[in-house]
């Protein structure tokens, strides 16, 4: 058996204090913004205590008690979506969402461009469970492009999802895993996806706005959203 002298600890002792708070830079407690990520140019959207900023997309009043416990859950949020008030062009989206157990529906939309009409002008990252890999299972690019692989966590448990959205392109990541891509600019007919099979919006995709609110849905489930925080892509 082998000991630690003395002399040895502490000069290992500062190393140990360095190491610490460098790790503690790095990773951010939930609902803050890591010196990197403030440097890059995130904006964090939820402080984990406040709705300041945000609204429902029918103008009702916000309901009492959807921040819980340093979460928003939009279940009960007053409205269909709620949505942050400020539109994005060209950006990154990031946030933690948890289902709770059993079949879950919610969703992370997009350029919204029209709050009275979310789901014919804007576009939604599915959130579902149980997993899939059709349009309308977790990570879709709702009704147009599928998940291309099952990347979710069980029910209960924290997903983190990526949304990038620059020019025509847009990207859904699900716990670090590319699932669902697609080019606007390449749907040019109206109801139909690329291999020609129907989807339920009327206009071709490349034809809706680029530019619209951010919002998160109240499907009839407890979805809860943390770490929700963005970034413009100038």
């Amino acid at each position: 058996m082998t000991t630690c002298q003395p002399t040895r600890l502490l000069i290992l002792l500062p190393a140990l204090v360095i190491l610490a708070a460098t790790s503690s830079l790095a990773n951010a407690a939930d609902n803050e913004l890591t010196p990197k990520e403030q440097a890059a140019g995130w904006q964090l959207l939820f402080d984990g205590k406040s709705l300041t900023g945000w609204k429902n997309n029918d103008g009702k009043p916000l309901a009492e008690g959807i921040v819980q416990e340093g979460t928003i859950n939009t279940h009960g949020c007053g409205g269909y979506i709620l949505v942050y008030d400020k539109e994005f062009a060209d950006f990154e989206f990031q946030c933690d969402v948890k289902m709770a157990p059993g079949d879950c529906n919610s969703g992370l939309f997009f350029w919204i461009s029209d709050l009275n009409d979310p789901v014919m002008t804007g576009r939604e990252a599915q959130i579902f469970s149980p997993p899939g890999t059709t349009a309308q299972d977790f990570g879709a690019i709702y009704d147009l492009v599928p998940p291309s692989k099952i990347a979710t966590k069980e029910p209960g448990t924290w997903n983190t999802m990526h949304l990038r959205c620059e020019g025509a392109k847009v990207a859904v990541t699900v716990n670090g895993e590319v699932v669902a891509e697609m080019d606007c600019d390449a749907w040019d007919q109206p109801g139909k996806r690329l291999d020609g099979t129907p989807h339920k919006f009327v206009r071709a995709i490349k034809d809706f706005a680029r530019k619209g609110y951010l919002g998160l849905q109240d499907h009839g489930a407890d979805v809860w959203f943390k770490n929700i925080k963005v970034r413009e892509i100038k």
